[in-house]
């Protein structure tokens, strides 16, 4: 029993919980389970889960059970993966502090992880946001002894705006794309072609191009399908003639002129000037043709005199 013990102590990193099943198949069967946690080696977090005794596991240890041990498709998301990976402001802490886990599959929470009092308040969504399970798209952090998989910052970022739906969060959302001027553009790629959601990928093209961000000029998005038709995103805001999508006011503070090489591409595509829109942003240009925006007659009557005058 004593080299059994050794050998499981050693396969059973520090600060994390192992469950009934992870044992078993260490060959920890419940009878002598119960011999460990009476001989003082180890002890109940809940149903069919233990930690070592003497110590306590925090939430990333639960989490580090559920990857490693269940198998389960469970990260860690949105603006907590910003936090971890250093690209938020900063990691929740305390009772009131959230913490947001995103399931790639339905996978239903283990009791013992779903109830036990982790010191935060853990947030369980599975949205079928994303159809990529890119391995590009996730990344780990060591805790202490451990890793756990968490969201790369380009899905977390995608992941931030599907769960922004009032102005506070896209706020926030906003600001937190400003930060992520070094994504990878394959990367960005391949999740918003992926990506099920069309008020999310407009969302997330329309930030970028607010944030000047120089990656967004190397994607292809002729091939991200963007829907037709308007979107509200955010209340009392502006529609946003390239996106057709709601979005802050340019009379508020935080919101910043897009760069204007950027801004011309992105009219002449939609029809302001120049070529006519390309087959995939007609549906979005349609309205713009119609009632076109300030801007855009601002563009068509420079555009005249630049013609007059050459």
């Amino acid at each position: 029993m004593k080299s059994k013990l050794n050998h499981l102590l050693k396969q059973w990193p520090k600060g994390t919980v192992a469950t009934a099943t992870w044992l078993q198949q260490n060959g920890v069967y419940r009878q002598l389970a119960r011999q460990y946690m009476a001989s003082g080696w180890m002890e109940p977090l809940g149903h069919g889960a233990f930690v070592r005794a003497g110590e306590k596991a925090d939430w990333l240890g639960g989490l580090y059970a559920l990857q490693t041990q269940l198998g389960l498709g469970i990260h860690v998301a949105a603006s907590t993966a910003l936090s971890m990976k250093g690209r938020g402001h900063f990691l929740p802490l305390g009772e009131n502090a959230e913490v947001q886990l995103f399931g790639e599959r339905p996978d239903k929470l283990p009791a013992w992880f779903a109830h036990h009092r982790w010191g935060v308040q853990v947030l369980y969504h599975t949205p079928k946001l994303l159809s990529s399970s890119d391995p590009a798209s996730f990344t780990t952090v060591e805790h202490g002894a451990f890793q756990v998989r968490i969201a790369a910052p380009e899905r977390a970022m995608l992941e931030v705006f599907h769960l922004a739906t009032t102005n506070a969060a896209i706020d926030h959302a906003l600001e937190l794309m400003s930060g992520l001027s070094t994504l990878r553009p394959q990367v960005v790629q391949s999740l918003l072609e992926g990506c099920r959601s069309v008020k999310v990928k407009r969302l997330f093209l329309w930030a970028a191009a607010e944030a000047h961000h120089a990656w967004l000029g190397r994607l292809d998005v002729e091939r991200v399908d963007l829907g037709t038709g308007k979107r509200q995103a955010y209340r009392g805001g502006r529609l946003d003639a390239t996106y057709q999508i709601t979005v802050p006011r340019k009379d508020d503070a935080h919101v910043v002129e897009t760069v204007p090489a950027l801004h011309e591409a992105r009219r002449t595509r939609l029809g302001c000037v120049g070529n006519p829109p390309s087959a995939k942003l007609a549906g979005l240009a349609m309205e713009v043709a119609e009632h076109p925006s300030d801007e855009c007659r601002q563009a068509r009557q420079d555009a005249g005199t630049t013609a007059q005058g050459s």
